[in-house]
C-alpha cells in the first residue's frame, strides 16, 4: 500500500479524502447545519427567556449542542476520509465511530441534565410562568427549520452513504420531534396549564438523553468489532460460495469500519490443485466480496481441507526432513535431487515423486519400494511415483 506521507512531495496528498464526493457532500451539509443552528440557538435561548418558556430555552440549549457537534463533525469528516498510511493501514474511517461515540455521550449527559432541572423546577407549584405568544411563533419556526434541516441531510446521508451524517440527519429529526413538544407544551401553557412548558422541557431532555445514549451504544458497539447482521453475513456467505473452485467455508467473520466492513474467511479448494490456481480462486472470492457488498478489504484464507474437523498438520516435519526420510527408507540418496509434491492432508503426507529420464521399468521398482514402505507408515499416507522420459535420447 503506497504511503503519501514517505515523502514532502507527497505530503499533501494525506489531506485528500478518500471519496471527493462523499467528502464534500458531508462539508456543505454540515455548513448548512452549522448556520441553522446558530440562528436557533440564538433566537431559542433569547426568546424563551424574555418569553419565559423554560422548554424553549432547552430546545435552545439542545440547538447549541448540534452546533458543537456540527464542528466536531467537520473534525472526523476532515480526518476520518483521509488516505490510509503506515500507522492506518485501513484507513482512518473510524475518526466518524469516535466522533458519534463523542456525540452521543454529550447529548445523553446533555438530556439528563434538562431532565433534572426541569424536575426541579415542576417540585415548585409557583415555578410555571405565563409564556409570550411571542414564544410559540419561535417554537413553530425552529420546529420547521429543523424537520427541513433532516429532510436535506439524510437525503445527502443516503446519497454518500455515510454513517455519520445519517446520525446527524436523524439527530436533526429528534430536533424536530423535540420543537414539536415545545410547541404543545407551550400552547398547553397559553390555554392556562403553566405546568405543561416545564413537563415538556423535562420531555425534551428525555428525548436528548435517549438519542445520545443510542448513538452512543452503536458507536461502542463498531469500536468493540461488532459484526454484522446475520442477513448480510449469509449473503457474503452465498457471494463466496458461488466462486468457481470454492468447495466450502468456514471461520467467515466481519467487523464494521464505520460505513464499510472488514471479512475474513477460510475457503475450501481442491487440496491437489497448484498455489497459483488456490491464489487465483482466493482472489476470485475476494473480488466478488468486493463487487457486490460494501466492504473495505476482505482476507480469504485458503484450506486444502476443513480445518475444523481434520487433524492438524503443524506437527509434521517440513520439507528437508520429509526428503531425508524418504532418502533413507527408499535407500535413493537423489530423491532430494527430484521434484517432490507434498500435500499435507489429515494429518499425514501424501507424496507425489517425479523420476527425471527413467524408463517405466525404473519407476515400477519405486513404486514397488513406495507401496511397501507405506505399510502401516504414521508419516507418509500415499506416495505415487511419475516417471519422465527424455524426448531427445
Amino acid at each position: 500500500m503506497k504511503n503519501h506521507t514517505d515523502s514532502p512531495s507527497t505530503s499533501k496528498l494525506a489531506f485528500e479524502p478518500a471519496n471527493p464526493e462523499r467528502f464534500a457532500a458531508a462539508q456543505k451539509s454540515t455548513w448548512v447545519s452549522i448556520c441553522i443552528n446558530l440562528m436557533l440557538t440564538f433566537f431559542q435561548v433569547v426568546g424563551g427567556f424574555f418569553a419565559h418558556s423554560q422548554a424553549l430555552m432547552a430546545d435552545g440549549l439542545h440547538s447549541l449542542s448540534d452546533l458543537l457537534s456540527d464542528v466536531l463533525v467537520l473534525y472526523a469528516n476532515r480526518h476520518g476520509n483521509r488516505h490510509a498510511d503506515a500507522n492506518h493501514p485501513y484507513g482512518h474511517a473510524r475518526v466518524e465511530t469516535a466522533a458519534t461515540l463523542i456525540l452521543g455521550g454529550f447529548l445523553a449527559a446533555l438530556g439528563v441534565g434538562l431532565l433534572v432541572a426541569a424536575a426541579l423546577r415542576l417540585q415548585d407549584p409557583g415555578a410555571g410562568q405565563t409564556i409570550s405568544p411571542a414564544g410559540l411563533v419561535i417554537a413553530l419556526l425552529a420546529l420547521a427549520a429543523k424537520e427541513g434541516m433532516f429532510r436535506y441531510m439524510m437525503a445527502v446521508a443516503l446519497r454518500v452513504r455515510s454513517q455519520m451524517l445519517v446520525a446527524n440527519a436523524w439527530h436533526a429529526r429528534s430536533d424536530a420531534a423535540s420543537s414539536l413538544v415545545v410547541v404543545v407544551g407551550i400552547v398547553g401553557n397559553l390555554m392556562g396549564y403553566t405546568f405543561l412548558d416545564l413537563v415538556a422541557a423535562a420531555v425534551v431532555g428525555v428525548m436528548i438523553a435517549h438519542m445520545g445514549g443510542k448513538l452512543a451504544l452503536e458507536a461502542l458497539s463498531e469500536l468493540i468489532d461488532t459484526g454484522l447482521d446475520a442477513e448480510e453475513v449469509e449473503a457474503i456467505r452465498q457471494t463466496l460460495l458461488n466462486v468457481h473452485g470454492v468447495l466450502g467455508l468456514h471461520d467467515l467473520r466481519t467487523r464494521k469500519m464505520a460505513d464499510n466492513a472488514l471479512v475474513d474467511a477460510h475457503i475450501l479448494v481442491d487440496p491437489k490443485i497448484s498455489v497459483s490456481e488456490g491464489h487465483y480462486i482466493a482472489e476470485s472470492a475476494r473480488n466478488a466480496v468486493l463487487k457486490h457488498h460494501h466492504v473495505l478489504d476482505v482476507m480469504v484464507h485458503i484450506d486444502p481441507e476443513d480445518d475444523m474437523q481434520a487433524r492438524h498438520n503443524t506437527k509434521l516435519p517440513g520439507r528437508p526432513r520429509l526428503l531425508a526420510e524418504l532418502a533413507e527408507r527408499l535407500d535413493e540418496p537423489c530423491v532430494q535431487d527430484y521434484r517432490v509434491v507434498f500435500h499435507y492432508l489429515e494429518g499425514r503426507v501424501d507424496v507425489e515423486l517425479y523420476l527425471p529420464d527413467a524408463d517405466q521399468a525404473a519407476g515400477s521398482a519405486l513404486q514397488a519400494r513406495c507401496d511397501e514402505l507405506l505399510r502401516d507408515d504414521p508419516l507418509f499416507r500415499s506416495i505415487h511415483v511419475h516417471t519422465t522420459h527424455n524426448n531427445s535420447a
